[in-house]
């Protein structure tokens, strides 16, 4: 019987983050349904709640991205790679040629989504409370993408895990976009702080590329690799190879067995007639 292999530390930190980050999103969602019901004399109280709330979104993603800022053995390399600490240089490493032509297309790609969110809110189809529920969906599906599956890595940057992400930094600039919408000293030092940290990462990137690749950067490959973030998501993709291929037998046998069960109701029907 095969031992079960022990969670990280950086595992056990974002599948933490996944948590609270949804506890979050869940009460403001709640919070938003409840205000779009509730009228007369118990609003105010609500809105009141509202600004707790959003105090406490404003604490916990202003204290993470204080702590993006600085190096950690707790974080991923994905981030930390920037980091001179962690170069390793490999001797013969050559970097790609082409190094910002995906980025670019996520780039594009977001700038679009937002900008239907973004015309969408100035349309008075969607309020400021649900700006800021997007924007906690968002910050979920960070987690997701990291832990489990992530259509900018499967579609765009066909990186072959979190730590060679080209685009890992972005993750707090694209999650506080809707916010750049609300007027509030609340969102607006979200996205001040979202934009610092990207603007010192494709910085360090532009004068630091060698740090962002496996082929120049030895701490990056697999062999000196501590953390398995990548662990779920190749479990997620055998369990879909093995459903593939299990349905695509049951399909290649299915003629068959249809064939078996109309002759076996054939003779059925003959001894039938037959009696």
């Amino acid at each position: 019987m095969s031992k079960a292999k022990r969670l990280s530390n950086t595992c056990m930190l974002h599948y933490t983050k996944l948590v609270y980050r949804s506890c979050l999103l869940l009460m403001a969602a709640a919070l938003y349904i409840f205000q779009r019901v509730r009228t007369g004399s118990g609003l105010l109280a609500e809105l009141t709640r509202g600004k707790a709330v959003m105090t406490l979104i404003w604490l916990v993603f202003a204290v993470e991205m204080i702590l993006r800022f600085f190096p950690s053995s707790m974080e991923s390399m994905g981030c930390q790679k920037q980091f001179a600490k962690n170069y390793i240089p490999e001797a013969g490493g050559l970097l790609p040629e082409k190094r910002n032509r995906s980025a670019l297309a996520v780039a594009a790609a977001w700038v679009g989504l937002n900008a239907v969110i973004g015309g969408l809110y100035f349309a008075a189809v969607l309020d400021e409370m649900l700006l800021i529920v997007i924007s906690l969906a968002y910050s979920v599906c960070d987690m997701i993408c990291i832990l489990f599956f992530c259509p900018f890595q499967t579609w765009f940057m066909k990186n072959k895990c979190c730590g060679s992400c080209r685009i890992y930094n972005w993750d707090y600039a694209m999650m506080f976009t809707p916010l750049m919408f609300i007027k509030s000293v609340y969102t607006w030092t979200l996205c001040a702080m979202a934009l610092a940290l990207l603007i010192r990462w494709e910085l360090t990137f532009y004068r630091h590329p060698e740090r962002f690749y496996e082929a120049t950067n030895q701490s990056l490959k697999c062999a000196n690799c501590h953390e398995k973030l990548c662990q779920h998501k190749k479990q997620l993709r055998r369990f879909l190879r093995r459903q593939q291929e299990l349905a695509a037998k049951v399909q290649e046998n299915l003629p068959a067995v249809t064939a078996s069960v109309a002759a076996k109701a054939g003779k059925k029907r003959r001894r039938t007639h037959g009696a």
